[in-house]
């Protein structure tokens, strides 16, 4: 049995890479005059909402999956998300053609859940008020003797984010970039840990910062506190992707030692965001997905630097939500 209860080194992340070479896709860095000048600076865009399932989630995923055994892939799986890496992992078990079940909150969007079903697996939705996913997924585990595919604190999972790392290193460089802020939409962390390790690696003065949404920024807050720190609730805020309880168990220590200081924005800043994403970019972004560029944008005096390069992390939005982005922004 894999040992997945340590975060990842720089070898587990170009191993990911491997196994991802040719079923994921490589995203590209977007950039726009328009955005830059709003920002006052160049700010470059990693297009994870390009990636397949529509975030970056699937890296992660299908890392994970990929070395799961054939015992394993008989009995199935069983990962809990707000949406994508629900879908991940649903489109990985897809793939590899073991059954998925998906515990997600009654409050996700309706097009994830529709989308998670619509990849296969059995979804089981929760209170996120009042339900604790996790012993829901630990109890599913035990019973039906089901793989948990943890959405962050997995070894591999973060490995497989981290490979968005690498390819930013690389695409930095391209690009002349050789110092920055790398902003990148934080939840429990595995995304901006696996980054940051990549990073580590190959473009040491690029520095990873956790964006996170106003009175949900347990990351930032407990880098503050040097301790892991809960958020008061678990809603009220339309950047579901994002939403987590506290920072993860591997990814806050990786945090501790190679973050920067976090940005909080405001539900009302990440919807222009995505307007202005669509708009300069063409691409479409979810509210918890565009909170890095919200960040760019609207807490500028908090980086310095000439660029700046966030992670578009998601485009897996209702369409009632993007009118009403699209709404932010006149033509």
């Amino acid at each position: 049995m894999l040992s997945t209860d340590r975060a990842p080194d720089i070898r587990d992340i170009r191993e990911a890479a491997d196994r991802l070479a040719g079923v994921a896709r490589r995203t590209p860095l977007l950039e726009a005059p328009q955005i830059n000048a709003l920002a006052g600076r160049r700010v470059l865009v990693k297009a994870e909402c390009l990636q397949r399932t529509g975030s970056f989630k699937f890296r992660g995923a299908w890392s994970r999956l990929s070395l799961l055994t054939d015992e394993e892939l008989e009995r199935g799986v069983v990962a809990f998300s707000s949406g994508n890496h629900a879908q991940a992992v649903a489109h990985s078990a897809q793939l590899r053609r073991t059954p998925a079940v998906i515990i997600m909150p009654s409050d996700a969007p309706a097009a994830k859940i529709a989308a998670t079903r619509g990849y296969g697996a059995e979804v089981i939705l929760y209170d996120r008020e009042n339900e604790s996913r996790e012993d829901i997924g630990a109890a599913l585990s035990e019973d039906r003797s089901l793989t948990l595919v943890k959405p962050y604190d997995d070894r591999y999972v973060i490995a497989g984010q981290g490979t968005t790392g690498l390819e930013i290193a690389q695409q930095a460089k391209a690009a002349g970039i050789e110092k920055a802020d790398v902003i990148v939409c934080c939840s429990g962390g595995g995304l901006t840990a696996g980054i940051a390790l990549a990073l580590e690696a190959d473009a040491p003065d690029l520095c990873a910062r956790p964006a996170e949404p106003e009175n949900f920024d347990d990351f930032g807050r407990s880098l503050i506190a040097g301790e892991q720190v809960k958020n008061a609730k678990m809603s009220g805020s339309i950047q579901d992707a994002i939403l987590t309880p506290t920072p993860g168990d591997l990814t806050f220590p990786v945090g501790q030692r190679l973050f920067g200081p976090g940005f909080a924005v405001s539900d009302d800043e990440v919807l222009s965001a995505m307007a202005l994403a669509w708009r300069w970019l063409r691409i479409v972004v979810e509210p918890g997905g565009a909170a890095a560029l919200a960040a760019a944008l609207y807490r500028k005096e908090e980086s310095n630097g000439d660029a700046v390069i966030v992670t578009a992390s998601g485009g897996n939005v209702d369409r009632a939500v993007f009118e009403r982005a699209l709404k932010k922004v006149k033509d």
